[in-house]
């Protein structure tokens, strides 16, 4: 009974977070949400959980798949179509995890998205605020 208090008061207090968050906060947030759900996939596999490895995969899955199609593919960065790829291929290790119950797939994905999560939150404010600016300027002249 506890517990369900407990989870209630996390999905709120998530959901204001969302609320609340600049784009940049939300790419990390999902990428957090993707490792959580990687660290709990394993430990479903570890317990041979495997409806629970499932669920969490998927949603692992999900997220990854998310952060692929957000990407802004047409600014033409090089940088975009590497992590483009770099995604797709979580999204098939992940699979690959999930269909061979495997331990070090799953650590493969996360050590792939790890270093990508610490690299997004050591992105200056003011580059991050130079980025808002040009997504602006380019939606303003885009009406």
């Amino acid at each position: 009974m506890a517990l369900k208090g407990i989870n209630a008061y996390k999905k709120g207090n998530l959901k204001e977070d969302i609320a609340q968050a600049d784009p940049h906060k939300l790419t990390l947030m999902l990428m957090q949400g993707s490792l959580d759900r990687m660290a709990y996939a394993k430990g479903c596999m570890e317990r041979k959980d495997y409806a629970g490895k499932a669920e969490h995969v998927s949603r692992a899955t999900a997220i990854v798949m998310n952060l692929r199609d957000t990407l802004d593919m047409q600014s033409g960065s090089d940088v975009s179509e590497k992590l483009y790829s770099l995604y797709d291929y979580m999204i098939q290790r992940l699979i690959d995890a999930n269909v061979q119950n495997n331990l070090k797939i799953m650590d493969e994905v996360i050590n792939l998205l790890l270093p990508i999560k610490t690299a997004w939150s050591q992105i200056p404010e003011s580059a991050k605020q130079e980025a808002y600016e040009l997504q602006r300027q380019k939606r303003q002249a885009a009406v």
